[in-house]
């Protein structure tokens, strides 16, 4: 793992140069789809405004609520100095900053549907830091583990040579996946906010089912905390997905006009 690099006498963190390349890639793809769409306007300049200074706030103070005694979390200013980078956190984060702009800029149209493919690829790009930088996963006998440097953060498993899941590359390859599925699926559901709600459903998914191969703490019947934290949020999920079914909002342009005809 390589958390600098050296560029001379100057340090450059690995891991923060990927979150940079991370949201410039979802920001070339938010202008991209909002000049296809016809939506180049102050009110998505607002809307992408407040993504990026929510998701900012979520992704710095995500780690301050790790128990349900509050006093043994750390203060809000240390988790915003020393605390981990949730994407959950920033994810979160970015969607009330997104409201929450909207709301004092008095717009309220839908613009779900500019940031899902955006965001897809930004974590791609972001993860490939995390991969560089941060504890693989869990030891796996599968052909594909892979081996990290004992000095590796938070590996007990580093420290004895196994071969561990390769998590951050599980989730680099869903988010490129999804990034192309989000791009074929743009002109066939047009319910304004639904690509929104589908990648979320499905990154959610995908979330809880990596965090089995991650090298997060677990904390209650073998589950981590971001698994607890999707749990509820998995059951809103399937709600508004069943809604979203029986209003047809998934069914294709060319099918709803079938079924017009």
């Amino acid at each position: 793992m390589t958390p600098e690099w050296h560029l001379g006498p100057v340090a450059v963190p690995v891991h923060g140069v990927f979150i940079g390349l991370g949201v410039l890639a979802a920001l070339v793809v938010f202008v991209a789809e909002a000049r296809r769409r016809g939506a180049v306007n102050e009110q998505s300049v607002v809307a992408a405004s407040g993504a990026l200074v929510g998701g900012a706030i979520g992704m710095r103070l995500s780690g301050w609520a790790r128990h349900l005694d509050l006093t043994a979390n750390p203060s809000l200013a240390e988790a915003w100095q020393f605390g981990s980078r949730s994407v959950l956190g920033g994810l979160l984060g970015a969607y009330l900053g997104v409201l929450v702009a909207k709301r004092i800029g008095g717009y309220r149209g839908k613009t779900g549907d500019l940031f899902a493919p955006a965001v897809a690829l930004g974590i791609a790009v972001g993860r490939i830091g995390c991969h560089l930088t941060e504890a693989p996963g869990r030891p796996t006998t599968l052909p594909w583990g892979i081996h990290a440097p004992a000095t590796t953060p938070d590996c007990p498993g580093c420290l004895t040579g196994q071969a561990m899941h390769p998590s951050f590359l599980y989730e680099i390859a869903f988010q490129l996946a999804a990034f192309v599925i989000l791009l074929w699926l743009r002109d066939r559901i047009r319910h304004p906010g639904e690509l929104f709600v589908l990648y979320i459903a499905g990154y959610a998914t995908f979330r809880f089912l990596v965090e089995f191969t991650r090298a997060n703490e677990t904390v209650w019947l073998d589950l981590t905390r971001p698994q607890w934290f999707l749990l509820p949020s998995l059951l809103l999920i399937g709600i508004r997905l069943w809604y979203g079914h029986r209003r047809g909002y998934y069914r294709s342009a060319a099918h709803q006009q079938e079924v017009r005809a």
